[in-house]
């Protein structure tokens, strides 16, 4: 009864938000000066190892760092506190395959949108992709360019990957340096000029000149097969472009079968990590030796049968599949080949994407949307929060090896939370800035109902979102730079 006492006496000393449903007006206190936090949860994830939430207090340093997970009761050393009723308290997600476009392309996305978008969406760290900027992330140069395009730019932190392609040999071992996270390469068009795709002698090149390094190298993994050239292209000529089904066949699971096992044999016995981006087909499963791998949003929610005719907002490379198929990718979480779930996040303006499935732009927006999207499918799946913190948070980190700061919540990483309500559900109008931050209101999640509502996103101790405040004026978000960065 004491501690009770003491608890109803704080809370009206230090004016204690609460995090309900409805959820308050957000802090107004919101900029990096803030000083010390203390988060109180009944419902927290630290990590994939609680396969249940626990309770307790988060005690968070004036320098965004945590310092301690302490009781429930205790919260003492600090006046400013947030009781988080009963949402889930997991860490901050941690997306490695966003294409933010910036600069270059700002008419698709930019720093400012995309981030605004994660920041609501409960993501605080965004790793962006090599290609879709103009200049792409394939000399220092240019990464360089990038580094400055987002400063003060960005409400969540930021990280890059550097680009694998056929004439940058010389350009890997000072991207790495510069600081880069990891790298990426196509084995097929891109679909932009300035990306070129990599063959085999290009991949064995990378990976003897990065093999002294514990860094990633990641593969869309899809290969033109010569005996179905024709017939694709055939289809391609004079199929139907609006069929979703015509466009699916020119696209077998062929291609990311043979991508893959030309990247196993590749790997196999090299000291560089090797991963496969965005798996479409569960035939690929039984491929992936020596490889790490991940799957997307987008696989795991829709099936090729409920895709309508003309309906271009769900194109993407490689593509949705039929329902049979989502299942297996399912599966493949469930057993640990798929480690994880990213957003693939592609905008492109609503004029790239016509009703002709063979001349749109392929890529999808979700990045917001990652957390609501994929707990309405694995929630009636059976899978649980903890799922999620491997899938979203623990797994993405390790990847890119930036675990000694993001995604798990423990003693001495950053203060990076996403707070939520898991039983809520909404319907998404994506014409509503407030509930579809990126820069174009299109996407196949439009009108869907989701399940799954952030509330707060907290950032090294920073509200940077809240449900009834939105997101915050200025950004907070800072440049992640990788273990071999020399500056």
């Amino acid at each position: 009864m004491i501690k009770i006492s003491i608890l109803i006496s704080l809370a009206s000393l230090l004016a204690v938000y609460f995090i309900a449903t409805p959820p308050v007006e957000p802090p107004t206190t919101s900029q990096p000066n803030e000083g010390c936090l203390i988060i109180q949860a009944k419902r927290m994830i630290r990590d994939s190892k609680d396969l249940i939430p626990i309770s307790g207090t988060i005690h968070v340093g004036a320098d965004g760092k945590i310092e301690k997970i302490a009781d429930y009761y205790d919260l003492h050393g600090c006046q400013r506190i947030i009781n988080t009723g009963d949402d889930i308290v997991m860490p901050g997600m941690v997306d490695t395959h966003v294409h933010v476009n910036d600069p270059g392309r700002t008419h698709w996305e930019g720093f400012l949108t995309v981030t605004k978008g994660a920041a609501a969406g409960g993501v605080t760290t965004v790793i962006d992709m090599p290609l879709n900027s103009l200049p792409p992330t394939t000399t220092v140069e240019n990464l360089d360019i990038k580094m400055k395009t987002s400063v003060n730019q960005t409400f969540v932190d930021v990280g890059f990957l550097g680009g694998v392609v056929p004439e940058n040999k010389n350009d890997l071992l000072p991207l790495l340096n510069a600081g880069v996270l990891g790298f990426k390469s196509f084995m097929i068009n891109s679909g932009v000029q300035e990306f070129g795709a990599v063959d085999e002698s290009h991949i064995e090149t990378a990976l003897n000149i990065l093999k002294d390094h514990d860094i990633v190298y990641m593969f869309h993994a899809e290969v033109e097969v010569l005996e179905l050239e024709q017939e694709i292209q055939d289809l391609i000529k004079n199929g139907n472009g609006s069929h979703y089904a015509t466009f699916m066949k020119s696209r077998p699971p062929r291609m990311e079968v043979e991508a893959i096992r030309k990247v196993v044999e590749l790997c196999k016995d090299k000291l560089t990590r090797c991963h496969i981006v965005h798996v479409a087909t569960d035939e690929a499963l039984s491929e992936m030796d020596g490889v790490s791998s991940e799957t997307c949003t987008h696989y795991l929610f829709f099936t090729s049968e409920s895709i309508p005719d003309g309906a271009t907002q769900y194109k993407c490379c490689p593509p949705i599949r039929t329902a049979a198929n989502r299942e297996g990718l399912w599966n493949g979480l469930r057993s640990g080949v798929l480690s994880m779930v990213t957003s693939d996040h592609s905008p492109s303006p609503p004029d790239l994407k016509n009703n002709d499935f063979f001349k749109s732009w392929g890529g999808i927006s979700s990045l917001e949307l990652s957390l609501s999207a994929l707990w309405t499918q694995a929630s009636i799946r059976g899978f649980t929060f903890s799922d999620l913190v491997k899938w979203k948070c623990e797994e993405p980190a390790k990847l890119v090896q930036i675990h000694d700061r993001k995604g798990t919540i423990r003693k001495g990483l950053d203060a990076d939370f996403v707070i939520w309500s898991p039983d809520e559900s909404y319907v998404l109008d994506a014409r509503k800035k407030r509930m579809f931050h990126h820069k174009h209101p299109l996407t196949p999640y439009d009108g869907r109902a989701l399940k799954g509502v952030v509330n707060m996103t907290i950032l090294r101790g920073v509200v940077v979102f809240t449900r009834e405040g939105d997101v915050i004026e200025n950004p907070t978000g800072k440049v992640l730079k990788g273990r071999y960065s020399i500056n």
